[in-house]
């Protein structure tokens, strides 16, 4: 079979140390019957250890030859698409044996469109179990960070309130051929059983707003945003975004929508 030439346009970098998917592949602790779905599988390396303990996988691929390579393989149902158009809820159904049992999604994301895919998904956390990516690392601090570090941002926030997160393995450059130019890490990412009820799409925007001029005090931003609003609430504004905890933005947002 010819070789694969990564495509810069996909961002491909191919996980080639056996050690560290070995690593991975115990992080994800996967189980035969598992209702589990792949994003970006790429050459398989981390696919064949994962299926080889599942017994089948549905893998998500967006490169046609890539996806043809995959769908020679008898125990991998390949949806040959781009993630950010899957309909996870219909994959859930599709999935689900018994009703009810929910998804665990894995994947090593294309470092251009990590965070639009954490996006995506956000939207089916409550059909997730849990979630096992690869990512830049850099995107991984920015998700884990706590309030009043320079990592915390929009990002933090927006998962936070959804997911218990933690960075759970460090994956230098050498591990890829090609080699990326950054490092990358392995976060696990599980649902909360009971998130706060909130609108997500407000919380984004109160979070956009907020962090729009992070280095000024909130008044100049999201203080005068809320005055359009007309908020009769109290939330301090004579604080950065960044020294703002999760919970109190989710208290806000429930202001909001009163």
């Amino acid at each position: 079979m010819k070789s694969h030439i990564p495509r810069k346009r996909f961002g491909q970098h191919f996980l080639a140390d056996v050690a560290i998917i070995d690593a991975i592949v115990r992080e994800i602790a996967p189980k035969a019957g598992d209702a589990m779905v792949e994003i970006g599988p790429g050459l398989a390396a981390l696919t064949q250890p994962l299926v080889e303990r599942l017994g089948r996988l549905t893998v998500i691929e967006l490169d046609r030859d890539l996806a043809e390579r995959l769908r020679g393989h008898g125990q991998l149902d390949v949806v040959e698409s781009d993630v950010l158009k899957v309909d996870f809820a219909a994959l859930a159904n599709r999935l689900a044996a018994p009703p009810g049992k929910l998804l665990r999604v894995v994947g090593n994301l294309p470092y251009n469109i990590s965070t639009p895919i954490l996006f995506h998904l956000l939207g089916f956390a409550d059909l997730v179990a849990d979630q096992h990516f690869m990512l830049q690392k850099e995107v991984i601090d920015r998700m884990v960070a706590q309030p009043a570090t320079s990592d915390y941002g929009r990002l933090s926030v927006m998962l936070q309130w959804r997911y218990a997160m933690e960075n759970v393995l460090f994956v230098p450059p050498e591990s890829f051929d090609p080699p990326p130019r950054v490092d990358s890490a392995v976060v696990r990412m599980v649902p909360l059983a009971e998130p706060p009820q909130v609108d997500a799409k407000l919380l984004g925007e109160v979070v956009q707003v907020a962090f729009s001029q992070r280095r000024k005090l909130l008044r100049h931003s999201l203080g005068k945003w809320l005055e359009q609003k007309g908020f009769a609430g109290t939330f301090d504004v004579q604080r950065r975004a960044e020294e703002v905890p999760v919970a109190e933005y989710v208290a806000l947002v429930q202001q909001l929508s009163k």
